[in-house]
């Protein structure tokens, strides 16, 4: 008795360590097929071909286990053939009850298939702003930028904002005095923007200078757009702005400051 006990054990540990090895050796086969994929001549679309290795390796991490799971009851001499066929009934059973669950399925499919976003996009989905990190067939996880996950069923993915498909545009405006001569202050952001596009890398067209956007009670707003790489207008932007100022000031244009004027009415006697 000791030694089938035994026998079924090292049965069953020797059933888990392989299916555990299938699963690692699955899983590195499917990213260097894709990577492979990715760097060939034919320029396959590396957003997709990174959500589709995502979603094998984990159809095979289920596929493998579930195996896995029917050979360790097989090694306890369990009908398995009573319990698949009982298994059938009971999925139809939950199937008609886990509605939200076949409809997160299906939507998940759509969602890859249509290419609506993928694995490393920036996407606005409800409340949650962040870069996708996973989707699966029942669920999608987003990244924030302070660091918080954002899981969604499938099935609530409604609305979604995508910015890594397109070309962004950085918008910077500039706040000049009323003092200021505007169109020397025009000459000379247009000069500076001459100079920029060889310095940012991600600016795909030279930017643009639009003009007077606003007046405000205490000064003159400018606006410049630059078109850059899919998300990579905050960086440009903020890289603008530090610039653009320090060339205002080396021409002697001020940033304006508020100013305070104070009335005093005669005491009357």
């Amino acid at each position: 008795m000791w030694l089938k006990i035994g026998f079924v054990g090292i049965k069953v540990l020797l059933i888990i360590v392989a299916a555990g090895i299938i699963v690692r050796v699955a899983k590195m086969l499917i990213r260097k097929t894709f990577a492979v994929r990715i760097k060939g001549p034919l320029k396959y679309n590396e957003r997709r071909q990174q959500t589709m290795s995502k979603l094998l390796e984990n159809v095979v991490a289920y596929v493998v286990y579930f195996m896995a799971i029917i050979a360790v009851l097989s090694a306890f001499t369990i009908d398995i053939t009573g319990l698949i066929a009982g298994a059938g009934v009971l999925g139809l059973a939950v199937g008609f009850g886990a509605q939200n669950l076949v409809r997160d399925v299906i939507t998940g499919f759509f969602i890859i298939f249509e290419d609506q976003f993928s694995v490393g996009d920036f996407v606005r989905i409800g409340p949650a702003e962040g870069t996708v990190e996973e989707i699966g067939l029942r669920t999608t996880k987003v990244k924030g930028a302070t660091g918080e996950l954002f899981i969604f069923p499938n099935g609530n993915v409604t609305d979604v904002v995508n910015f890594s498909v397109h070309n962004s545009i950085a918008v910077v405006d500039i706040n000049v005095g009323y003092n200021a001569d505007i169109n020397q202050v025009e000459r000379l952001i247009q000069e500076f923007l001459d100079t920029v596009e060889e310095k940012y890398e991600q600016i795909i067209k030279p930017p643009e200078f639009l003009g007077v956007q606003s007046l405000t009670p205490t000064e003159m707003v400018v606006r410049v757009i630059a078109e850059t790489l899919p998300m990579q207008h905050f960086a440009v932007a903020r890289g603008l702005r530090r610039d653009l100022k320090e060339y205002l000031d080396q021409n002697n244009v001020e940033v304006p400051l508020p100013h305070m004027v104070m009335m005093q009415r005669p005491v009357q006697k």
